[in-house]
C-alpha cells in the first residue's frame, strides 16, 4: 500500500511531508478532488481524526495526523537520514527549530492573518499582538541566520522544511515586502529555501504578499461583500481621489539623502546568486580561492580580505564555516566573505 496524503493541495502542513517525501525517496500520493469540509467529515475520515483535522497520512500500519509527526514518519522511512542532523545534538536542534516553528512562527502568523480572512472574529488588540509576537520571533531568527545559512548544519533539514512552510504561509498571504525588510536575514533565507528544486516541486513558484488583506466587515459573509459591495458603492467611488491622494502626498517628503553604497558604479555581479553559489558548492577549504576566483565576476568593487589565522577566533569562525576542514599549517586563506 503506497502512502496517502489526505489534504488539499495547497496546503501548506501537507507540503512539509511531501517536501520530506521528495529529499527522502519516498513516494507520497495526494488524495484527489479533496474538499475541506466535505472529504474531511466522511465517516471515514474520521475514523482516521476524529477531530476532522488536516493532513492525515494513511499508511500500512495505519493513519498519523499532526503535520510534524507526518513528516516525521516519511523522513525516518530512509535510514540515517540527513534531514535529522548528523550528530546527536544536531538531531536535537532540529526537533528544536521545529518546535520553535510550532509554537512561535505558526500561532503568530495565524493570529495576524485569520481574523483577517474572516476565520476568527477580529480585535485590534488581538492583531496588534499578533504582530509584536511575530516581530520578537522573527528577530530572534534573523539573528540566527546572520551566521547561519541553515537552521541546523550545513545541509537542508526537516527544520528547514516546517519553518519555511510555516513561512510560507505568512509570506504568502499577508507579510508584505515592507513588513519582512526588517528582517534580511529571514528573507534570505526564505527564498534561498523556497527555490530549492525539492521545495519547488512541491511549493511551486512562491509571490510574496503585496498588501494587507482589509478586515471584513462585520456580519457580511466574504463571498457576498464582493457581489453586493461592488454595486452598492461604484456611486460612492466618485468623490474618492482625494483618499487616493494620500500615497501621493506621503511620497512628497520621500526625497532622502543618498545612500553612498549608490554612488558605486554598477557591478555585473548579483550578490544573492553568488551568496547561494557559495553556499550550496560542497569544496574543501584549500579550493575557495581558486573557487572564488573562478565563480566570482568583480574583483574590483567588492572587497576582499584575507583571514588573520594566528586570531584564534578567525581560525575558529573559519572552521565554522567549511566542512571538512583541515589543521591550519600557517598559511593565509582568502576568506569569501562568510555569506553565512
Amino acid at each position: 500500500m503506497a502512502l496517502v496524503l489526505h489534504s488539499g493541495a495547497g496546503n501548506k502542513n501537507a507540503f512539509k511531508a511531501l517536501i520530506a517525501a521528495e529529499y527522502s525517496g519516498v513516494k507520497v500520493e495526494l488524495t484527489k478532488d479533496f474538499e475541506m469540509g466535505v472529504s474531511n467529515k466522511t465517516p471515514e475520515f474520521l475514523k482516521m481524526n476524529p477531530l476532522g483535522k488536516v493532513p492525515v497520512l494513511e499508511t500500512p500500519d495505519g493513519p498519523v495526523f499532526e503535520s510534524n509527526a507526518i513528516a516525521r514518519y516519511v523522513a525516518r522511512l530512509k535510514d540515517d537520514n540527513p534531514l535529522f542532523g548528523s550528530s546527536r545534538i544536531e538531531q536535537a536542534h532540529v526537533e528544536q527549530w521545529m518546535d520553535f516553528a510550532a509554537t512561535e512562527v505558526d500561532p503568530g502568523v495565524g493570529w495576524y492573518l485569520y481574523p483577517r480572512l474572516g476565520y476568527i472574529p477580529y480585535a485590534h488588540t488581538t492583531e496588534e499582538t499578533a504582530i509584536a509576537s511575530l516581530k520578537r520571533s522573527l528577530g530572534a531568527l534573523n539573528t540566527h541566520l546572520a551566521l547561519n545559512t541553515y537552521l541546523v548544519g550545513h545541509s537542508v533539514t526537516l527544520a528547514d522544511i516546517v519553518l519555511t512552510c510555516n513561512l510560507y504561509h505568512g509570506i504568502a498571504r499577508i507579510l508584505t515586502k515592507s513588513f519582512t525588510s526588517d528582517f534580511p536575514h529571514v528573507e534570505r533565507y526564505f527564498w534561498t529555501m523556497v527555490n530549492q528544486p525539492n521545495f519547488k516541486k512541491v511549493i511551486g513558484e512562491v509571490k510574496q504578499a503585496e498588501s494587507v488583506p482589509p478586515v471584513l466587515k462585520k456580519g457580511v459573509p466574504p463571498k457576498e461583500s464582493k457581489a453586493k459591495d461592488v454595486k452598492k458603492e461604484t456611486p460612492k467611488e466618485a468623490p474618492k481621489p482625494k483618499v487616493v491622494e494620500v500615497p501621493a502626498e506621503e511620497e512628497a517628503p520621500k526625497p532622502k539623502p543618498k545612500n553612498p553604497l549608490d554612488l558605486l558604479p554598477p557591478s555585473k555581479m548579483v550578490l544573492d546568486d553568488w551568496k547561494r553559489l557559495y553556499s550550496n558548492t560542497k569544496t574543501n577549504f584549500r579550493e575557495v580561492p581558486k573557487f572564488v576566483m573562478d565563480e566570482v565576476y568583480d574583483m574590483e568593487l567588492y572587497e576582499w580580505t584575507k583571514v588573520d589565522i594566528s586570531d584564534e577566533a578567525q581560525k575558529e569562525r573559519v572552521n565554522a564555516m567549511i566542512e571538512d576542514q583541515e589543521p591550519f599549517e600557517g598559511e593565509a586563506l582568502l576568506d569569501a566573505k562568510c555569506f553565512k
